[in-house]
């Protein structure tokens, strides 16, 4: 039985008794008025007979004809003796029977008040258990939350100690306790887990492919180097050949190692960041321009499909540029000589966009999930130097991210591809500090 209703239940029990008890003594006032009507009677007839010569020691006899039915009520009488010997009969039935309907008034309202009298005993036992019920129930949930607290504790308990049992790189490995309060933080630790594991998977991955990039310039400088010592320094053929490997390879050690501190600076966030407001169609522009000047294998094209003005952001020129620059080597790298690299800028909703179309290879459908990875090249075969270092998207995909955006990229084999970066567009008066907001 729950407490409510045990409560309920003693309730009712002290109303039924408070009741009961009402009812007795209602019970003993009808019987005592009864009494006292007809000894008053009794007195003022008798006294009307008897005058001076009444007393309580008068014979007296009260008769009543086949006392079981009450249809012969009519039929009690009354008789005394007077002090002259003398008996005197009256019939009392009649005024019994008078009687009876003010004694039906006063049993009907006896009934009322008694049932209005259980109603409020039954509400005044509750109220009186209030108090000790709300105590009873504050006294069970301190003996709950105590032993709640200990169980809880021991489960922190278990919670250490699978933890301290965990190793991060063990691949595979998940937190279970069992308990299934600890379900939620189960779930976010092992979430946890794997997101260390990926982690330590890419950084792993990183330096191992960092390793392999800094290795071949390294072993080619100390292979040149080895040359010279034996024959370069009387065959100026080999010195010369020696001293341009050598520059090329110490040139690409250069420029890996300022992408590599490139992305390292961004990850812990020193690279400067100067937002500013600028027109992006005058950026793309001019590094078509740039383009078109350095590589004159290709036919350049610039295309503005936005209908009037000049696109504005608010961006950090230098990083934008730069990213720009990344996807136009891209893209004459795998463009064959004589195919068209399109800029341009467009508008898409709140969006500035600018792109970088070619006419070259196309990426294959697995690859374009991985093209932002570190070192990564969709075709295996091209080695560093018609490839890059693998570097340059990762870096174009951080700037693009650091300025709030996305990339989007459609390609087709042997069609070509279209890389689109998504920005925000600057209002009338935006400022740097609200786009770094952003």
């Amino acid at each position: 039985m729950s407490e409510t209703r045990r409560v309920r239940s003693i309730a009712r029990k002290i109303g039924n008794s408070w009741t009961m008890r009402t009812l007795g003594i209602l019970l003993a006032l009808d019987i005592a008025l009864i009494a006292l009507t007809f000894a008053g009677c009794a007195y003022f007839w008798e006294r009307s007979v008897s005058g001076d010569g009444w007393s309580l020691e008068l014979p007296r006899d009260v008769e009543w004809e086949e006392p079981r039915s009450v249809s012969t009520l009519g039929r009690i009488e009354y008789s005394f003796q007077s002090p002259d010997g003398v008996w005197h009969t009256a019939a009392i039935g009649p005024a019994l029977e008078a009687a009876l309907p003010f004694a039906a008034a006063l049993g009907a309202f006896e009934a009322v008040l008694l049932l209005f009298h259980a109603a409020q005993a039954h509400r005044a036992a509750q109220k009186l258990l209030r108090p000790l019920d709300r105590m009873a129930r504050d006294m069970r949930a301190v003996s709950q939350a105590r032993a709640g607290d200990a169980r809880y504790e021991d489960r922190l308990r278990d919670l250490e100690n699978a933890i301290e049992h965990i190793s991060p790189t063990q691949p595979g490995e998940r937190l279970q306790t069992g308990a299934r309060e600890l379900t939620g933080l189960e779930n976010a630790v092992n979430g946890l887990l794997v997101r260390m594991r990926e982690s330590y998977r890419q950084q792993a991955q990183f330096v191992s492919d960092a390793s392999h990039e800094l290795r071949t310039p390294i072993a080619v400088i100390q292979g040149y180097a080895h040359l010279l010592a034996r024959w370069g320094k009387d065959d100026s053929q080999v010195l010369d050949e020696s001293i341009a490997a050598i520059q090329s390879e110490s040139d690409y050690m250069k420029k890996l190692v300022e992408e590599l501190l490139f992305l390292a600076r961004g990850e812990i966030g020193r690279n400067p960041f100067e937002p500013k407001p600028i027109s992006l169609t005058a950026l793309i522009r001019e590094v078509c321009d740039e383009s078109a000047m350095i590589d004159s294998a290709h036919q350049w094209r610039f295309r503005d499909t936005r209908s009037a003005g000049e696109a504005r952001i608010i961006a950090d020129a230098e990083m934008l540029k730069q990213c720009a620059r990344v996807l136009c080597e891209n893209a004459q790298k795998y463009t064959p000589e004589g195919g068209t690299i399109s800029l341009g800028v467009a508008e898409c909703g709140k969006w500035t966009e600018f792109f970088v179309q070619d006419e070259g290879i196309g990426i294959g459908r697995k690859d374009i999930s991985h093209i932002f990875d570190r070192f990564y090249r969709s075709d295996p075969a091209r080695g560093r130097n018609s490839g890059g270092s693998g570097l340059g998207l990762a870096i174009a995909n951080w700037i693009v991210e650091r300025h709030g955006g996305s990339f989007d990229v459609v390609s087709v084999e042997g069609a070509g591809t279209r890389f689109t970066v998504r920005l925000p567009t600057a209002g009338p008066d935006a400022s740097p500090t609200a786009q770094e907001a952003q």
